[in-house]
C-alpha cells in the first residue's frame, strides 16, 4: 500500500526475527514504526532498523510498561499497538486510514482478532471475536502497567470496527511450555501481591474447569486437534499460576 497514514505503530520485541518481518510488511500505510526491544539476540534489532523502523533498547519492564515505552516514542497523530505475531490485512488497513481521516470525535478504535493456531483460525472457545482495542488518537490512549496482560485503555469514546487484526500465535509446543512457564510465574507473583492466596488443590480445580470451559461448554471441541491443544495448554498454565502461587502462600507461612 503507497499511501501513508497519520499513524505510528508502537511495537516490541525479543528473539522476533522469524515474525517481524511479515509484521513490518503489513505496515507499509504507517508514517512511523517504533521498535523496543529487551535484549534480543537474533536478528530482531537488524531487520527492524533495515526496515526504517525507530529502534529503541530497553530493559524488560513488563508488558505493560515496556509497551507504554513504545507510545511514548510516537509522534503522528494516531496510534497503534500491535504485537510482532500480528498482521494487518489490506482491507483493516485501508479501513483505519478512512477513520484517521474522517472528523469524527472518537478516540480510539478495536479490532475483532482472528488467531491461527498451528495452520487454523480458532473461532472457538472465547478466541473469536477476541476483540482488542489498538488504535487511539495521540494524548487519548495508555497502557495498563501490568505485567501480563496488559491492555489499551482510551480516555474518550471507542468504537469498534469489523476489519480484523491477524494474530498468529505460537504453535510448537516447546516455545508454549516456556510461555507457560513464563506467564504462570508472572501471573502468580501479581496475584500474591494483590493480597490472594491459593493451594494445589485449588489450582488442579481451576484447571479442570478451565479445560471444561474451553473444550466443551464453549466449543473448542469443534476446532479438531488444535482446539484440544489449547483447551489443555490453557487449563495447564492456569494450573502453574495457582500451583505457584500456592507456593508463595506456603512460603509466606513458613516465614
Amino acid at each position: 500500500m503507497k499511501e501513508k497514514g497519520p499513524l505510528s505503530v508502537a511495537i516490541i520485541t525479543k528473539n522476533e526475527a522469524e515474525n517481524l518481518p511479515a509484521c513490518l510488511a503489513s505496515l507499509s500505510f504507517a508514517a512511523q514504526i517504533v521498535v523496543v526491544d529487551s535484549g534480543s539476540v537474533d536478528d530482531t534489532v537488524r531487520i527492524a532498523a533495515e526496515r526504517g523502523c525507530e529502534v529503541y533498547q530497553e530493559q524488560w519492564r513488563g508488558f505493560g510498561p515496556q509497551k507504554q515505552l513504545a507510545i511514548d516514542h510516537c509522534t503522528a497523530p494516531w496510534v497503534l499497538v500491535l504485537d510482532a505475531d500480528e498482521r494487518i490485512p489490506e482491507e483493516t488497513a485501508r479501513v483505519m486510514l478512512d477513520v484517521m481521516n474522517s472528523d469524527k470525535p472518537t478516540a480510539g478504535y478495536s479490532f475483532p482478532r482472528r488467531n491461527y493456531f498451528q495452520g487454523r483460525w480458532i473461532r472457538h472457545a472465547g478466541w473469536w471475536p477476541d476483540r482488542v482495542v489498538r488504535l487511539f488518537k495521540k494524548g487519548s490512549g495508555e497502557m495498563t502497567g501490568a505485567k501480563v496482560h496488559e491492555a489499551v485503555t482510551v480516555n474518550g469514546p471507542v468504537e469498534p470496527l469489523d476489519a480484523p487484526i491477524d494474530h498468529f500465535t505460537e504453535s510448537r509446543l516447546e516455545k508454549i511450555a516456556a510461555k507457560i512457564n513464563r506467564y504462570s510465574t508472572i501471573g502468580a507473583e501479581e496475584a500474591f501481591e494483590a493480597g490472594r492466596r491459593a493451594t494445589v488443590a485449588g489450582a488442579f480445580l481451576r484447571a479442570g474447569v478451565t479445560f471444561v470451559q474451553d473444550y466443551m461448554l464453549r466449543g473448542g471441541f469443534l476446532d479438531g486437534h488444535p482446539g484440544l491443544t489449547l483447551a489443555v495448554t490453557d487449563s495447564v498454565n492456569k494450573f502453574f499460576k495457582y500451583a505457584k502461587l500456592a507456593e508463595l502462600t506456603r512460603e509466606e507461612k513458613e516465614h
